[in-house]
């Protein structure tokens, strides 16, 4: 872009910044009515990609979006939009592959495409037991990665929506499904129903935006499966499933498809509001006996506790990280958590 040019654009784009800011404000407290100026994400996107073109990724508008909502007062650089941040340099050129400290070996490329174009995985799951990987794309494309005979091969199934997006996935040990979510349902893919019969089921509606999945492992109980889900409410929600669930819970209203819905409100879904703010990730550590959530609130940034404090009203351990938590693992060896934010 010619320099005039930009300058022009990177004001009407810091306008644009504005207006959504006075806007999201307005909502919070409840002063704000729809009319025609309303800017969603998709004006937002529309825009950014009018006044900038090809200069900027769609991934990088949607984190920049994002990041607007999810926290107003720390507002993220314009550089961001076109994947920049900011940080001092120091000069040095980057190492040579012999002053690495840490060397990797050579990786072996998967050239099966499982996504396509303008759309990203939003989930990467390794299952040792069965020796291979499970991938969620952002528009629906589930992937089952099996490594047989020193290659690998893949099985896909793509979940058909109008709008809404997956956040997340992971593997059912028990069940032997996949699990995903999205805005507002819960996926239950059979993954080994292959080629073009694939089957499973779809818990709906969510009540609120689902961002986040994982499984709980344990082992007492070989019928069924567990799993905890964050949304943007701040909410941890716990659900379990059993094989009787399929066969009992079924709607009879829905046309017969691949995959059947099951209602959620058939279901008994705790949950209990433990942040502020979006739940980034939830995580379950069998080696600790407790679940981990984060998010980027500041008070309450990050929780580990029995999951039992989803059931209950007992106090929770909660951290406080400033600017919050994005990530966060557990390390046996060491017995630390680590948190990053």
């Amino acid at each position: 872009l010619e320099s005039i040019d930009f300058k022009n654009a990177l004001e009407q784009f810091q306008n644009l910044v504005e207006k959504m800011i006075i806007q999201k404000t307005q909502e919070s407290s409840g002063l704000y009515t729809k009319d025609d100026d309303e800017i969603d994400y998709d004006k937002f996107y529309t825009t950014t990609r009018t006044l900038f073109g090809p200069a900027v990724k769609d991934q990088n508008i949607q984190t920049f979006f994002r990041k607007i909502m999810s926290n107003l007062d720390e507002r993220p650089e314009w550089l961001e939009i076109f994947g920049c941040f900011t940080g001092g340099s120091d000069g040095m050129s980057s190492p040579s592959k012999e002053s690495m400290v840490l060397l990797v070996s050579e990786k072996q490329q998967i050239t099966h495409s499982v996504v396509k174009r303008k759309d990203i995985i939003k989930g990467m799951v390794k299952v040792p037991l069965l020796h291979f990987r499970v991938t969620a794309s952002q528009r629906g494309v589930l992937t089952v990665f099996s490594k047989q005979r020193k290659s690998f091969f893949s099985y896909s199934f793509y979940f058909h929506q109008d709008t809404a997006w997956i956040n997340g996935c992971d593997f059912l040990p028990n069940l032997k499904y996949v699990v995903a979510v999205t805005e507002s349902t819960i996926i239950l893919w059979d993954y080994k129903s292959k080629e073009s019969k694939s089957n499973g089921f779809v818990i709906k509606p969510m009540k609120n935006c689902l961002l986040c999945v994982c499984t709980v492992t344990m082992a007492d109980n070989l019928a069924k499966d567990t799993i905890l889900m964050g949304d943007d409410k701040g909410n941890v929600y716990l659900l379990t499933i059993t094989n009787d669930d399929f066969i009992m819970k079924q709607s009879k209203t829905e046309k017969e498809s691949q995959f059947k819905v099951l209602d959620s409100e058939s279901f008994n879904i705790p949950k209990r509001k433990l942040h502020d703010d979006w739940v980034g990730k939830v995580k379950y550590f069998s080696a600790l006996k407790r679940f981990g959530s984060c998010s980027t609130d500041s008070i309450k940034s990050f929780v580990l506790d029995d999951m039992k404090r989803l059931e209950d009203h007992l106090p929770v351990k909660e951290f406080s990280v400033p600017k919050g938590v994005n990530a966060f693992t557990y390390c046996g060896k060491a017995k630390v958590v680590v948190t990053g934010g």
